[in-house]
């Protein structure tokens, strides 16, 4: 293993402490690509037994976090951002179809937004992408997979309170 789950983790601190914006998540996921080429590095943070979701590292200072996640069978995700956050998918094992999309037209608390369909492209072993804040996405997948995930914080209390879309063509 080139690089210990541990340095990597410290590093992207670094990284977000010298630039917490969208320039410093970049270069998360540049190294995040990086690290995903290392198939020892992949077996150690996301081997096979794990689970849906498992926190590996919160950041005491920063408070964003890095899951490993092990999705098993086929799912189409809802669009959805991550509210007042972002996020950073690593695709470890398998492929995952991943879909941004415009809002033309915003949720309420009383009804559905209406979205459109930007772009669509698959995430394969070694590939990492970020959302910021409000960059509606959904992912798909046929077969199970494995993914290093950042959040800018912790979204579990969020979950499920995420607004509801429609897609129009």
């Amino acid at each position: 293993m080139k690089i210990s789950f541990q340095e990597f983790a410290s590093r992207c601190s670094n990284l977000l402490k010298a630039d917490p914006g969208p320039v410093g998540r970049r270069q998360v996921r540049d190294l995040l690509s990086e690290v995903l080429q290392d198939q020892a590095f992949v077996d150690a943070v996301v081997p096979e037994r794990t689970t849906d979701r498992e926190l590996r590292y919160e950041d005491p200072d920063l408070k964003f976090c890095i899951f490993a996640e092990h999705k098993f069978g086929a799912k189409t995700g809802e669009p959805h951002d991550h509210g007042p956050s972002w996020a950073i998918y690593g695709q470890a094992a398998g492929a995952t179809q991943m879909s941004e999309w415009e809002i033309v037209e915003p949720a309420t608390s009383s009804g559905s937004g209406k979205v459109r369909l930007l772009k669509r492209y698959t995430m394969t072993p070694g590939s990492a992408f970020v959302y910021d804040e409000g960059v509606l996405h959904s992912p798909s997948r046929t077969a199970p997979t494995r993914l290093i995930r950042f959040e800018g914080m912790n979204l579990e209390s969020l979950r499920g309170a995420r607004p509801k879309y429609e897609i129009i063509p």
